[in-house]
């Protein structure tokens, strides 16, 4: 596919809609996937540069969560770990099994988080002592893995599941667990948009400038979500479930 203008207009306000909303709760995916397609790329291709457009921006929220101290350090190392091999393992396994019996599951878990998450109003508010407890780094490395063969098998909604689970399981605070969740994720991008650049499934003319814009909105919505902290991160959590189960349901149906 050549160099189109009316495709780059389309897809660069979208993507850094979709970066922005990544930054904060994960799910970025959602916006900026159906953005290429729209655009009229084949799907092959919109995957591949749409990661690596955001592997590019999530490398400036990760920078900006940790530089803020809102990373737990040896934590998000282990989990990125996990993800690298996890998104590798998810991706063989997209070739053996249909995206179908995930999406079953998905409809069962997706409203259980949303409501729990609506209901809980401690959530995500934990105590961020953790540095002596060894027994979070193989918990974290689990996280890492499995979220990271999601990513890699069907991919929407993975930082948000990192940001629910590092609340639930390490017991960190919401802010430190977008932070952490960041890290993690750009793992699985890096390892997937590594992929698509050898394939030759990358379109260098747009993912460029897209990245751009990608990088514009991880940049805004870090710096509000550390600002704002759990008032502006738990209600786009909700909003990026209920767009995933909306996802799923219309594939589905």
């Amino acid at each position: 596919m050549d160099f189109n203008l009316q495709t780059l207009l389309i897809v660069c306000p979208l993507v850094f809609l979709s970066g922005f909303v990544d930054s904060v709760a994960g799910g970025g995916g959602l916006i900026s996937i159906p953005a290429y397609v729209f655009a009229g790329l084949p799907v092959i291709n919109a995957y591949g540069t749409n990661k690596f457009s955001a592997a590019l921006g999530t490398c400036i929220s990760s920078f900006k969560y940790f530089k803020s101290g809102h990373v737990h350090v040896k934590t998000a190392l282990a989990s990125g770990a996990g993800a690298l091999i996890g998104a590798w393992l998810g991706s063989q396994l997209a070739m053996v099994m249909e995206e179908r019996v995930l999406r079953y599951c998905l409809m069962v878990v997706l409203p259980v988080a949303g409501i729990f998450i609506l209901c809980n109003r401690k959530f995500g508010e934990n105590d961020d002592e953790h540095d002596q407890v060894k027994a979070l780094y193989p918990k974290a490395f689990v996280i890492g893995l499995f979220l990271g063969a999601y990513d890699g098998f069907f991919g929407p909604g993975t930082g948000t599941f990192l940001i629910i689970l590092f609340c639930l399981v390490l017991r960190l605070p919401l802010i430190t667990s977008s932070g952490n969740a960041k890290v993690t994720n750009l793992a699985s991008n890096i390892a997937s948009a590594v992929a698509y650049v050898l394939g030759g499934k990358v379109l260098f003319w747009l993912g460029i400038p897209a990245a751009c814009c990608t990088i514009a909105g991880n940049y805004l919505g870090a710096h509000l979500a550390i600002k704002n902290g759990a008032k502006i991160i738990k209600p786009i959590i909700v909003v990026v479930i209920v767009l995933l189960m909306i996802k799923i349901i219309t594939e589905m149906f």
